[in-house]
């Protein structure tokens, strides 16, 4: 018996265009981290993403709305990350604080490409009005997000806004030494050391 004929493929298939441009800007997060902002360019993110600088103009007006469509996406799948961690800690007030706090220290966003693509957004925003928007509105809403969850858990409200900033800025710093020096001490320690900070805010 003759077995039946294969259907007929495409010789290609056209990427969708969210995919295409989901691709040019992980090609510019990677360019980012690699060369820095002064490295990125048309033609090195077409490169990176094996496509044609001419694609690159299809999709973004040019290299500034493509880093700032690039940072838009990192900071997004940062903040998912964190709100996923929160989620997964269940109702319990003081055990989605922790779990908000201390995602910052898992592998994900303890990464020293991330860095890397955090350093050369944050080259730009004395520079980029743009940029400096975001990160203005980044940190807005990550200290919000912070201020919601202490509130939760019994804080003041006259304390939440700089308990916040302050359990930012001790993240931030224990961040960014683990991805610096991760040999010095383990995500576990990092994450240790902060919930003792948070039990000197929580009475």
């Amino acid at each position: 018996m003759k077995a039946p004929a294969a259907p007929h493929q495409p010789a290609f298939r056209r990427t969708r265009p969210d995919a295409r441009r989901l691709a040019l800007i992980e090609a510019c997060a990677r360019v980012l981290a690699r060369a820095g902002a002064a490295g990125a360019s048309v033609r090195a993110i077409a490169v990176e993403a094996g496509v044609s600088p001419g694609l690159v103009g299809h999709y973004f007006s040019g290299i500034e709305a493509l880093v700032a469509a690039t940072y838009a996406h990192v900071e997004g799948a940062v903040a998912e990350t964190l709100d996923h961690a929160v989620a997964e800690a269940g109702p319990e007030p003081r055990a989605r604080l922790d779990a908000f706090v201390t995602a910052s220290f898992a592998p994900a966003i303890a990464d020293p490409q991330l860095l890397a693509t955090w350093i050369a957004f944050w080259s730009l925003v004395a520079a980029r009005p743009a940029i400096a928007a975001q990160h203005d509105e980044q940190y807005s809403g990550s200290r919000a997000r912070l201020e919601a969850l202490l509130a939760a858990c019994g804080v003041p409200a006259e304390r939440q806004r700089r308990d916040a900033i302050a359990v930012s800025a001790l993240v931030d710093g224990l961040w960014l030494e683990l991805c610096l020096s991760p040999g010095c001490f383990s995500a576990e320690e990092a994450g240790d050391i902060a919930r003792r900070f948070l039990d000197t805010l929580i009475s």
